[in-house]
C-alpha cells in the first residue's frame, strides 16, 4: 500500500520557508527561484488540504495549523539528516547503540570502553542514558546495560557483576569518630534512591536491625546525585563502593560502617532475541562480561 507522505522536495521547501518565515529567503537557502517555492508550497498545501500560509502584500505568515506542522516537520527532517550522516559515516563500519544505566555508565563503563574500542577498532558503541526497563521494538537501541533480574521478556540476559552497596558520607558527619553503628547511622538522614526504594530496609535487615524510618527521606533517581547530597553533608547514601571510586580516594565521602548487603538484583547486559547473532554485539558481550567477571574478583564483588 502506497503511503500518504508529500514529496521531499515540498517538505524541505515548506521547513526552510517556515523556518524563515520568507518564501524569498528560503529560495535563497536552496538555490531555487521564489517561483520555485511558491509552487512546492502550494503542491503541498493542495495534498494535504489545508493551508499552511497566510499571504499579504507585506509577506507570509504560518497558521495555526502551518505552525504545527512545521515543527513536527523539522524534527522529522532533523531526524532523516541525522541518519543520512551516520550512514555516510560508517563506510563500512558496524555501531552500536546501547542504553546504559546512567552513573554505571559513566563511572564504570566509560574508562574502559577505549580498550573495547582498541580490540574493535571497526565497532562503534554509542551510549545513551535509560534508568528502566523499555520494550526494543520502540527504540533504536541494541543492547541495554541494566540494574534487575535479568527478566526481561524476549531478551538474552547476560550477569555482570552485583552492586554489594554501602553506606558512605561526609567525613563531617562522623564526627571524629572512624566508623558509626547501625543504630547512629538510623539518627542521620537517609538518602533514598528512586529505583531501589527499600535498600535501606534490606540494608538495615542484613545487620538485623528494625528502623522505622528506613524508607524516610528525599529521593534522587541517580546514584551521582546521591553522592553529591552525601557529599555535600545532606545525610547518608547506600551506594556501591565501585561507582565512587574518586570520591573515596580523595576523601569526599567515607564509608560510614563497612558493611555491605547481597541484593537479589545486578548489572545485566540485555540483547534482544532478534540481535544474538550481531557480530558486533557478540564482541561486545564477550569483552563487557569478561571485564566485569575481572573487576568483581579483583575487588572482592562476588
Amino acid at each position: 500500500m502506497r503511503r500518504k507522505i508529500p514529496s521531499t522536495t515540498a517538505l524541505v521547501a515548506f521547513e526552510s520557508a517556515a523556518r524563515h518565515q520568507s518564501f524569498t529567503k528560503a529560495a535563497e537557502e536552496l538555490a531555487l527561484t521564489q517561483s520555485a517555492i511558491c509552487r512546492q508550497i502550494a503542491s503541498l498545501e493542495e495534498f494535504l488540504n489545508v493551508e499552511l500560509f497566510r499571504r499579504s502584500r507585506r509577506g507570509v505568515k504560518l497558521t495555526e495549523a502551518g505552525l504545527s506542522y512545521a515543527r513536527r516537520v523539522a524534527t522529522q527532517l532533523d531526524a532523516v539528516e541525522r541518519d543520512t550522516l551516520a550512514v555516510m559515516g560508517q563506510q563500512g563500519a558496524m555501531s552500536i547503540e546501547l542504553a546504559v544505566v546512567p552513573t554505571f555508565g559513566t563511572q564504570w563503563l566509560l574508562p574502559r570502553l577505549k580498550d573495547f574500542q582498541r580490540l574493535h577498532p571497526e565497532i562503534t558503541v554509542n551510549l545513551t542514558n535509560r534508568t528502566r526497563p523499555f520494550l526494543f521494538a520502540d527504540t533504536e537501541f541494541d543492547a541495554a546495560v541494566y540494574f534487575g533480574d535479568g527478566d526481561w521478556s524476549g531478551t538474552s540476559s547476560h550477569l555482570l557483576m552485583r552492586e554489594n552497596p554501602m553506606p558512605v558520607c561526609s567525613p563531617a558527619l562522623l564526627d571524629g569518630c572512624a566508623q558509626l553503628s547501625a543504630t547512629q547511622l538510623a539518627t542521620l538522614p537517609l538518602l533514598q534512591q528512586t529505583t531501589r526504594p527499600y535498600a535501606w530496609r534490606q540494608w538495615f535487615n542484613s545487620l538485623g536491625v528494625t528502623i522505622a524510618r528506613d524508607m524516610s527521606g528525599p529521593r534522587y533517581e541517580l546514584f551521582s546525585m546521591l553522592a553529591q547530597a552525601a557529599m555535600h553533608e545532606m545525610g547518608i547514601a547506600l551506594i556501591p563502593p565501585f561507582l565512587i571510586q574518586r570520591e573515596l580516594a580523595e576523601g569526599r565521602l567515607v564509608i560510614a560502617l563497612e558493611h555491605a548487603y547481597r541484593n537479589d538484583k545486578a548489572y545485566y547486559l540485555i540483547i534482544p532475541e532478534r540481535k544474538v547473532e550481531s557480530v558486533a554485539l557478540l564482541a561486545l558481550r564477550d569483552w563487557l562480561v569478561h571485564e566485569a567477571r575481572a573487576y568483581a574478583v579483583t575487588s572482592g564483588l562476588e
